[in-house]
C-alpha cells in the first residue's frame, strides 16, 4: 500500500482547507435530504463560493447558443437560432483544426481569441495598445498565475523568491506559492478603511521580510476606479428608458486611481514584479465609480513607468458578469516582459496542453460581445444588465441587513461579487471553538450548515488577523435566494448569540 512516507515531503504539510469541509459537510447533508431524512430546511442554500450559477444566475443565451451550434454544427442549418449566433458559430469553428471544437489549438490558445482579447483591451484602456502575442489563453487565471510564478521563483533560504500578498487574499494562493517554491510575505489591508491598502503597510511588510526571503513580486486583488456614473444611478436611466434593464475582490474594496499610482511608484522603487488580478472588472457598482485597470493607470503615468515596470494582468470567465466558471478559460496579459522569458511561458503552458477548446469561445464572446444592430445585442444587453442590477442591489441590501445585526460590522461593498462582513463573537463561543481544534468563524459556520441549511465561507481561509472572524458570502445570486439566506442567517445569529450567552 502506498504510504505517506512515499508522498513529496512538500505536499506533507497540505491540510484540508475548513471551506473544503464545509463544502463535503454540505454534500453529505443534501445526500440526507434526497433519501427523505428529515431536516429544519429542505434544501442547502451554497453561497459561499463565487459560482453564480450554482446559486442559480442563469447562463448567458448567447454564449449558450454559439457554444451548442459549435458543439454540434448541425445546428448552423437550424433558422430558429439568431443569425448571427450561427455566423459566430462558423467563424470560431473555421478557427479550429478539423472545424472542431474537439482538437487541440496552440498552447497560448487560438490565435483568434487572441486577437479579440488584444482588441477588448485596447478599447478598455482607452487606446493603449494590446498585441496578441502578449495574450496568454489558459484554463482560468489560476493556471495563468502559476506559469508565471514559475517563472518567477529563484533562490533559497534568505534569497527565496518572496511574494507580497494582501491578507485577506484568495484561500487558494497560499498553497499556490508553497507548491512552486515562493514566500507569502502578508500585507494587512485595512479594514477600518474599508479594506484600502495603505502605503506604510506595504513598507512595513518588505521591511520585515529581509533576512528571510527576497522579495520579487507584489500581488493585487483588488478592484480598481476612474471617476464616472454609478451602475445604480445609470441602470435607472436605463430602466426609465427601455422595457429592459440589467473582482476581488474578495472584500468588495474598490481602489483607487492616486492608490494603484502609488503601487506602481512603489513596484518599480523596489524593482517589484507586478501580479494583478483583476477578474472582477465588470463588476464595479458603487456610487461615482468604474473599472480602470493597473495597465492603464501605469501607461499614462508615463515612460519612467510605462516602460519599466513589469507586469501581469489575470482575468477569466469564471468570475463576475458571466460567471461561466466550469468552461475553465482566462487569459493573461505581459507587459514590458522581456521576449525570451515569453518564450518559457508558452512552454510551461505546453504542459497543460491547452485551455478547453469551449472555454475559449465563451471568453471570446465575453470580450467581444453581440454589437448594436447585430440579432442578439438587445437580448445579450438585456441579461447583463439584469445581472448587474441583481448584483449591486443585492450588494447594497446584504450590506444594510447585516449592519443591523447586533455583533456584526460591514464595510461598504463597491464592487465583486462577495461580501466580507466581521463578527464579534461570545468569548465562549471562542473557546468552544479552540477547544474542537477550530476557528471561532469556523464554528460559526458550520453551525449555520447544520441548523439552517447555509452555507458560508469562513474567514479564516484567507488569512484574516488574529482573533477576528469573517464569513464571506456570494451575493451574485437571485434576490430571492439571497432574501431566504439573509432570513436563515439572521435567526441563526441571534440564537448563536443567546446560547453561548447563557454560558456567560
Amino acid at each position: 500500500m502506498y504510504s505517506l512516507r512515499e508522498v513529496n515531503p512538500m505536499l506533507r504539510g497540505i491540510r484540508v482547507s475548513p471551506q473544503w469541509a464545509l463544502q463535503r459537510h454540505s454534500e453529505q447533508i443534501t445526500a440526507l435530504l434526497q433519501q427523505g431524512e428529515q431536516k429544519p430546511f429542505k434544501e442547502v442554500i451554497d453561497i459561499s463560493s463565487g459560482d453564480s450559477h450554482r446559486t442559480g444566475i442563469k447562463p448567458i443565451s448567447f454564449v449558450r447558443q454559439v457554444l451548442s451550434v459549435c458543439l454540434y454544427p448541425e445546428l448552423l442549418h437550424n433558422d430558429t437560432l439568431p443569425v448571427d449566433v450561427r455566423q459566430r458559430a462558423q467563424r470560431l469553428l473555421g478557427e479550429c483544426d478539423g472545424g472542431s471544437v474537439g482538437s487541440y489549438t496552440d498552447s497560448c490558445g487560438l490565435p483568434h481569441v487572441q486577437r479579440s482579447v488584444a482588441e477588448f483591451i485596447t478599447g478598455r484602456d482607452g487606446g493603449v495598445p494590446s498585441y496578441p502575442h502578449n495574450i496568454f489563453i489558459s484554463a482560468g487565471s489560476q493556471i495563468a498565475l502559476k506559469v508565471m510564478l514559475k517563472l518567477l521563483v529563484r533562490g533559497k533560504g534568505v534569497s527565496q523568491m518572496g511574494v507580497l500578498t494582501p491578507q485577506p487574499c484568495p484561500h487558494t494562493l497560499p498553497m499556490l506559492l508553497e507548491e512552486v517554491g515562493a514566500v507569502l510575505v502578508p500585507y494587512q489591508l485595512s479594514e477600518e478603511q474599508g479594506w484600502a491598502l495603505e502605503p506604510g503597510e506595504l513598507h512595513r511588510a518588505l521591511t520585515a521580510s529581509r533576512g528571510h526571503c527576497r522579495p520579487r513580486a507584489l500581488y493585487i486583488c483588488s478592484l480598481h476606479l476612474m471617476q464616472g456614473s454609478s451602475l445604480l444611478g445609470a441602470l435607472n436611466d436605463i430602466i426609465t428608458i427601455s422595457p429592459y434593464c440589467p473582482f476581488p475582490s474578495l472584500t468588495g474594496h474598490v481602489q483607487s486611481r492616486k492608490s494603484i499610482e502609488w503601487v506602481i511608484q512603489f513596484a518599480a522603487e523596489e524593482r517589484l514584479f507586478l501580479l494583478v488580478n483583476e477578474v472582477y472588472q465588470d463588476c464595479v457598482y458603487g456610487e461615482g465609480m468604474e473599472f480602470m485597470s493597473y495597465k492603464r493607470v501605469l501607461f499614462e503615468m508615463g515612460q519612467q513607468y510605462s516602460e519599466m515596470v513589469e507586469l501581469a494582468s489575470f482575468h477569466s470567465i469564471s468570475n463576475g458578469i458571466i460567471g461561466e466558471c466550469g468552461l475553465r478559460a482566462g487569459y493573461m496579459e505581459l507587459v514590458n516582459v522581456d521576449p525570451a522569458v515569453m518564450v518559457f511561458a508558452e512552454t510551461l503552458l505546453c504542459t497543460d496542453i491547452s485551455a478547453p477548446v469551449t472555454g475559449q469561445i465563451a471568453l471570446e464572446i465575453m470580450v467581444n460581445p453581440p454589437r448594436p444592430g447585430d440579432p442578439s445585442h438587445s437580448k445579450y444587453t438585456q441579461e447583463i444588465l439584469t445581472n448587474r442590477i441583481t448584483l449591486a442591489q443585492n450588494a447594497q441590501r446584504a450590506w444594510e441587513f447585516l449592519i443591523g445585526l447586533p455583533g456584526v460590522s460591514c464595510q461598504p461593498v463597491t464592487g465583486g461579487i462577495f461580501i466580507y462582513p466581521r463578527l464579534s463573537l461570545p468569548p465562549e463561543a471562542v473557546e468552544q471553538a479552540r477547544s474542537d481544534g477550530l476557528e471561532a468563524d469556523v464554528l460559526y459556520s458550520q453551525s449555520l450548515l447544520d441548523e439552517e441549511g447555509v452555507c458560508v465561507g469562513a474567514g479564516c481561509e484567507h488569512g484574516q488577523r488574529e482573533d477576528k472572524y469573517h464569513i464571506r458570502l456570494c451575493v451574485l445570486t437571485p434576490s430571492a435566494t439571497l432574501e431566504k439566506v439573509l432570513a436563515c442567517l439572521g435567526s441563526f445569529h441571534l440564537h448563536f448569540l443567546d446560547q453561548f450567552s447563557q454560558y456567560a
